[in-house]
């Protein structure tokens, strides 16, 4: 077994393994000299023996692995403290509970917070105050170079970069989070995000932080903005508040969402149209107007007609907006927008219905035919994709649509059109559940580029199928994807940094907070293992300590703790806000239900 740096202890975060109906772990072995017959769940308090199983299965080969097995215990109730043991092997300690999850959705609401640009309450100091300068506006009469005010958001990763596609969808998780399960989150923090009670659940305050700054983006029907800077960010490591990078003092440019491909530098985007971008700012603009009609009415009036807006300017020019860089190749590399317009179309009408306006009326039958323009996200099945090529990594759409056709009598053809797109989520979960059920840590994921990304997302596409249908089939496959982001992988460590706080979690990650300032950063998540191959071709990857994980790296797929690695040991924004929705509906569904 090898030594793992484990986080210090810190009784305000929560601690877990986390569990459903469905309890596991993975045994793994790097010779042939045993195999596995069977293993017993021990008390970690008495040290005395509770159950006992069949090993089952040999999976076999894996990874570093010559063999593997899948340890089942779901027949076990009894909350309280375990450990795994074999003949010569014992695993972790881990607790079997109802509470497991809790506070673990706040606990990376501090990611969030303190990625904020503007104010940041965590390091009580502003930043990137300056921005920015157009870039691309000609067409909608904005001459380049002039100042527009675009201050606020997140920084997108460990660097200081802001989308728009990424900070929309992050708003909108967190949206998503409180509306469908507002009783796990608290009030602890006011709108700024510095310590003090508002009357307004903190995941709320944080939404709404990526509401008003898409509302700068955003800030006329024909004016659109896609991105704040460009990877001259990665010049170097720094603070943000010293982020002068692009030849015009402390202000960064501002890129237009013109529909067309951008160049800055040597390389070109291949951007098609606007809808990506501009659809996702729609859904969130109607989720937020849904969201604080009852406490903000003027807010959310303000936030309908940006939503309608958003929505024209999506229409402008169908197709996808990729990012722009600058002095290297990479960029999120965006290329679907049906899934977008899936999701803004549900999202405008549920608005629409609840406020009586009835804009939408019987166009809501339209919903079917726009689900089917992407029944099946892309990357569903397949061992690889371009970076943020199939992005959300999931249809969000497909359960917004199949909850109004649930919901609404007035729909034609609703029951139809709920089998369909229903449908369609379990022919993509069966895509991945057929690679998937062929190894023990029921690994369907490919390992690309923000691997946890796409692992988290997954998760939630099975228990939105399962909320909607009934069908538990793939609880258990849900259930290994989210285990996999808390230790039960190859390399036996957390992809979040400081959960859970008593067991290996990332402590080196890819950030200027930790390397200069050995700041934590709680609650990120990391963007996971990636293909060995894909590793060994990245441009300016250097580890700086030994690989603490050397003896469990192969040639399928690599994975650091190390600060030298931004590829898998990077933590992200929207990976992060995704993964605050998983574990809200997750601590939600381990609490009593109500008579």
């Amino acid at each position: 077994m090898a030594q793992r740096r484990t986080r210090r202890l810190d009784p305000d975060q929560p601690a877990g393994v986390y569990t459903c109906r469905y309890k596991s772990g993975v045994w793994c072995r790097k010779d042939a000299n045993e195999v596995l017959t069977k293993f017993t769940l021990v008390d970690a308090v008495t040290q005395k023996a509770v159950y006992s199983g069949k090993a089952g299965q040999n999976f076999g080969a894996y990874g570093p692995f010559t063999q593997t097995f899948r340890l089942d215990f779901s027949a076990f109730k009894k909350p309280g403290r375990y450990f795994l043991q074999t003949t010569d092997s014992r695993s972790p300690e881990f607790e079997i509970g109802n509470d497991v999850y809790k506070g673990a959705a706040d606990f990376c609401l501090r990611y969030m917070r303190q990625q904020r640009t503007g104010f940041n309450p965590y390091l009580k100091d502003s930043c990137h105050t300056h921005d920015g300068y157009v870039l691309y506006g000609e067409k909608a009469g904005i001459k380049d170079s002039t100042h527009i005010d675009v201050v606020g958001g997140w920084h997108d990763a460990s660097d200081y970069l802001q989308y728009s596609a990424t900070s929309a969808n992050a708003t909108w998780h967190l949206l998503a989070a409180y509306r469908d399960f507002p009783q796990v989150f608290t009030d602890e923090k006011q709108s700024n995000g510095l310590d003090g009670k508002n009357g307004r659940a903190d995941v709320l305050d944080e939404a709404k932080w990526g509401l008003d700054w898409l509302l700068k983006m955003h800030p006329r029907p024909d004016w659109m903005f896609n991105q704040i800077g460009d990877d001259r960010d990665h010049i170097n490591m720094r603070m943000p508040a010293q982020d002068t990078q692009y030849g015009k003092g402390m202000e960064r440019p501002v890129y237009f969402v013109s529909g067309e491909p951008q160049q800055r530098g040597k390389f070109m985007n291949a951007t098609t149209g606007t809808s990506s971008t501009a659809a996702k700012f729609s859904s969130a603009f109607a989720l937020g107007s849904i969201l604080f009609d009852p406490v903000q009415p003027d807010y959310s009036n303000l936030l309908s007609k940006k939503a309608m807006t958003a929505y024209a300017f999506a229409s402008r020019k169908a197709g996808f907006t990729q990012t722009a860089s600058v002095k290297s190749p990479y960029i999120y590399a965006e290329e679907n927008y049906f899934d977008d317009g899936e999701l803004a179309w549900a999202s405008i009408c549920e608005m629409d219905v609840i406020n009586k306006s009835m804009i939408c009326g019987n166009q809501m039958d339209g919903l079917l035919r726009i689900a089917s323009l992407e029944k099946i996200t892309p990357w569903l099945g397949k061992d690889t994709a371009k970076h943020y090529q199939w992005y959300p990594f999931i249809n969000i759409g497909h359960y917004e649509s199949a909850k109004l056709l649930k919901k609404y009598e007035f729909i034609q053809n609703r029951i139809e059109g709920f089998k369909k797109i229903t449908g369609y989520y379990k022919e993509g979960i069966e895509l991945v559940w057929n690679k998937a059920k062929q190894n023990a840590f029921y690994r369907g994921i490919p390992f690309i580029w923000c691997s946890n990304n796409l692992t988290t997302s997954f998760a939630i596409q099975c228990y939105w199928y399962q909320q909607l249908t009934g069908d538990k089939t793939y609880e258990a496959l849900m259930q290994a994807n989210i285990d996999w982001l808390f230790g039960c992988n190859p390399w036996g460590t957390s992809m979040v940094y400081g959960l859970p706080n008593w067991g290996d979690t990332p402590v080196d990650p890819h950030s200027a907070f930790t390397h200069i300032k050995k700041y934590p950063i709680d609650g990120g998540l990391v963007d996971g293992p990636v293909y060995t191959s894909i590793y060994k071709g990245l441009i300016g990857i250097k580890l700086f300590e030994p690989d603490e994980y050397a003896a469990f790296q192969s040639n399928l797929a690599v994975y650091h703790d190390d600060y030298g690695d931004y590829s898998t040991n990077e933590p992200t924004m929207d990976g992060t806000a995704s993964l605050i929705y998983l574990l809200a509906a997750q601590e939600a569904a381990g609490r009593p239900k109500k008579q």
